[in-house]
């Protein structure tokens, strides 16, 4: 993989009036990296994801995409750009193949260029059983397929995808998850999604934005790493003292749910489950149920987002 930066934020702002949308944020993308952006709605995720496509300017901060700086030369930055709205920007009067034709003139494609763009591009989205259709009469998939084709037909550094795979049935979804994936070892991608799970199949990097502020930027390993289990639910059917239970190393907090069953927060590094184990037999205190809890992603999002 290249290390090879195509997307550079830094202390990125953007106001409303008196209403900050997006709050100081920064972040690197490089090439072969797939970026999961999540954030609740009215987050700023809209806003970020408009301002990198060149859609909206930024009140302040630095964006360079591709080396280019958006304001400064935005034409070539944008030219690195390829942008899939939620809403894919398609004209349904259109076949499928004149209408790739028609973006690949928008890019620029030299004319010479231009059908051999389309059937690559057709080839990568899996089109060729509609290529000679109406846009109209598509399925909602092969829509999608075709909204990717046009973000891509310009062999862009950067693809930003908003919400791709919403509104598909399964078998649709598992086939755009298989193209971002593609797209993610020769492009940089920036995938914005409500699907939580779907980050965590398709994405080498997750970010968490929160009342205009990023408040997780890590990889998929640092954020599986926060998924480790810091938590035991016990049962005991002769429970000790808290103060007993306490004395257990990496034990941080204690909370009985009932006479018998209790749970254990612990340091991530000090799993207390061996000792406690070993005291149980010791002392007969009667364990019959030790379980690890993992946090899942959406807890993890859920604790995040409430500014936990």
């Amino acid at each position: 993989m290249s290390n090879e930066i195509l997307v550079s934020v830094k202390n990125f702002s953007r106001d409303y009036s008196h209403f900050c949308a997006v709050d100081d944020i920064s972040f690197e993308l490089r090439r072969g990296q797939v970026l999961g952006f999540l954030g609740p709605n009215g987050a700023g995720k809209s806003t970020t994801m408009q301002v990198i496509a060149g859609a909206l300017a930024p009140t302040v901060g630095e964006i360079t995409i591709a080396g280019h700086d958006l304001i400064e030369f935005p034409l070539k930055a944008k030219a690195a750009l390829g942008y899939l709205p939620e809403n894919p920007p398609l004209y349904h009067e259109m076949l499928v193949d004149e209408y790739l034709s028609f973006c690949g003139q928008l890019h620029r494609i030299p004319r010479a260029k231009i059908a051999n763009a389309v059937d690559r591009v057709i080839e990568q989205c899996s089109l060729g059983a509609v290529k000679h259709r109406l846009i109209a009469n598509l399925s909602k998939g092969y829509q999608q397929r075709v909204g990717i084709a046009q973000a891509i037909i310009h062999t862009p550094s950067v693809v930003i995808l908003d919400e791709p795979t919403i509104g598909l049935d399964p078998i649709q979804i598992q086939e755009i998850r298989e193209l971002i994936r593609q797209l993610g070892q020769e492009h940089s991608v920036i995938l914005s999604t409500h699907i939580l799970s779907e980050v965590q199949m398709i994405c080498s990097h997750v970010q968490i934005i929160h009342e205009g502020k990023l408040v997780l930027n890590t990889t998929i390993e640092g954020l599986y790493d926060q998924m480790q289990s810091t938590c035991l639910q016990v049962g005991l059917r002769h429970p000790p003292e808290l103060s007993e239970l306490k004395q257990l190393l990496g034990t941080e907090k204690i909370t009985f749910l009932d006479e018998h069953h209790l749970t254990i927060q612990h340091e991530v590094n000090q799993n207390p489950a061996e000792m406690l184990v070993e005291k149980s037999v010791a002392h007969q205190w009667g364990l019959y149920e030790l379980t690890p809890e993992k946090p899942t992603l959406e807890q993890i999002f859920m604790d995040m987002t409430r500014g936990e």
